[in-house]
């Protein structure tokens, strides 16, 4: 979810979306006004010197006045520092997205920091960024796999075959890319359409949300009260609390409602059992993936929504870092189609780069990648702890809950911020038909079949959306 130490809505994007962006609309970087289009990349010889990856250098700025470049790297002590901060900004996200679709959180992690380390590999560690659970598959995971909400997944192999196939569907993206540049993306998805999309991300899942904590009414104050505090923490504190404002709002929530349940006795108390009977050290349950061709068409779209959310991701990367990162964004996109189709491979949710850590840049003008690869190492080494594991599967659901309407309603808003930072001329019948059409079918999950498959509402309002626009908007320049 995302990211601007002084952003809330930051945390999406994850989600999403986004996390989610176009000039991120949850980075900091837009707080600050900083964009592509506001910084002109200067010519960096180490960085583009003709080889996978560039020249690396050590830092020998003053880190209170000079900016990390993307080549540069820190002593070890310091290194490890920032890269266990930017383990804790993706933290709260990336444990969140697969508790609400019943995968494990564990697994999850332990992927995170695989695929971040892949995604330094393949990119030739030119693009900062961490790879964490993407919040865009939430909604087709849940109309895929009928998930109630609580506990494990009992169809996670039908969700897993169709992540892996989005996977390939944006890793051969990232070829294309990479042969062809970004310019038909952008003319395909231009901020109307991909505000609409992400939008729609976020208001698909709120019946979701609502039914699954109204089941009784001390889970309904319970979750009030998880989004009160996450709220608050979002609110009135600063910097990197502000970052954290899930994993805060959650902590403080769970403990409130240990208080309330295991002491006082209203309410379904918590069972640590599971924690005691884990170990410390371990594989976490691996999940291999089934392919049926109706999970595949309703989740493979995601793989544009993804392109839609890290394209805003890395064009706001390169405004801050002042390099010349748009020839790499293939590279980004095929390393993040494969770390997506990695992870889902072996249980694992899919990913996508993280607002969050580009918040984190934004505030400590650390910009080296290699304080990723510390973070991913991090975050490999917490999912490798059963113990931690079952830590955060005593997480109650009024909790998770209330936790998904904060999130949810940030990914919607996120969608306006879009379309606010572009300018969107709505006095144009054009783009008003394009939004108005695709929200209202989003929303109310309204489906299409091709043949035997339910694309589903995010499926089938974001084709809509990109063919409106290619009919309405197409004579634009």
């Amino acid at each position: 979810m995302s990211s601007s130490s002084e952003d809330p809505s930051q945390l999406v994007h994850s989600s999403q979306s986004e996390n989610s962006s176009q000039q991120n609309p949850l980075t900091a970087l837009e707080a600050a006004g900083i964009t592509s289009a506001t910084i002109k990349p200067a010519n960096n010889p180490d960085f583009e010197n003709g080889r996978w990856f560039p020249t690396w250098r050590p830092y020998r700025g003053d880190l209170d006045h000079n900016p990390v470049g993307i080549n540069e790297y820190l002593p070890p002590s310091k290194s490890i520092l920032l890269g266990i901060q930017h383990t804790f900004a993706m933290f709260g996200a990336t444990v969140l997205a697969p508790l609400l679709m019943g995968f494990d959180p564990n697994l999850a992690i332990l992927m995170s920091g695989i695929c971040t380390v892949m995604f330094f590999m393949i990119t030739g560690g030119r693009m900062p960024s961490y790879l964490g659970s993407s919040f865009a598959f939430i909604g087709p995971v849940i109309a895929v796999t009928a998930y109630a909400g609580v506990g494990f997944n009992a169809n996670l192999d039908v969700a897993l075959g169709g992540i892996m196939a989005c996977g390939i569907i944006y890793a051969l993206i990232g070829l294309l890319v990479m042969k062809t540049g970004t310019a038909w993306i952008e003319r395909l998805m231009p901020p109307v359409v991909t505000g609409a999309i992400v939008m729609i991300i976020g208001l698909n899942l709120a019946p979701v949300t609502i039914q699954g904590i109204s089941a009784n009414q001390f889970d309904a104050w319970m979750a009030t009260l998880t989004v009160l505090l996450i709220s608050s923490v979002a609110v009135f504190t600063r910097g990197m609390l502000r970052r954290l404002l899930l994993l805060v709002g959650l902590i403080l929530s769970y403990i409130a409602y240990f208080i309330m349940t295991n002491v006082l006795g209203f309410g379904a108390a918590i069972d640590f059992s599971s924690v005691t009977a884990a170990s410390w050290f371990g594989l976490p349950g691996i999940h291999a993936p089934r392919f049926e061709m109706s999970a595949i068409v309703l989740i493979a779209p995601v793989a544009f929504i993804l392109v839609a959310e890290n394209l805003g991701h890395f064009k706001a990367v390169e405004g801050m870092t002042k390099a010349h990162v748009t020839p790499y964004m293939g590279r980004a996109f095929f390393a993040d189609g494969i770390a997506t189709t990695f992870s889902a491979g072996f249980g694992g949710t899919g990913v996508t780069t993280y607002a969050e850590n580009i918040g984190v840049m934004a505030v400590t003008k650390v910009y080296s990648t290699t304080i990723f690869v510390i973070a991913g190492l991090v975050a490999i080494l917490l999912g490798l702890s059963p113990k931690f594991g079952a830590i955060i599967q005593t997480i109650p659901p009024a909790l998770l809950g209330g936790a998904s309407i904060v999130v949810f309603g940030l990914i919607a808003i996120a969608g306006v911020k879009i379309w606010i930072d572009s300018h969107i001329d709505f006095s144009k019948n054009s783009n008003l038909i394009i939004a108005a059409v695709t929200v209202i079918m989003g929303t109310g999950n309204f489906s299409l079949h091709l043949g035997g498959f339910d694309l589903g509402g995010i499926g089938t309002a974001t084709l809509t959306a990109i063919v409106l626009n290619a009919l309405f908007n197409s004579q634009k320049s």
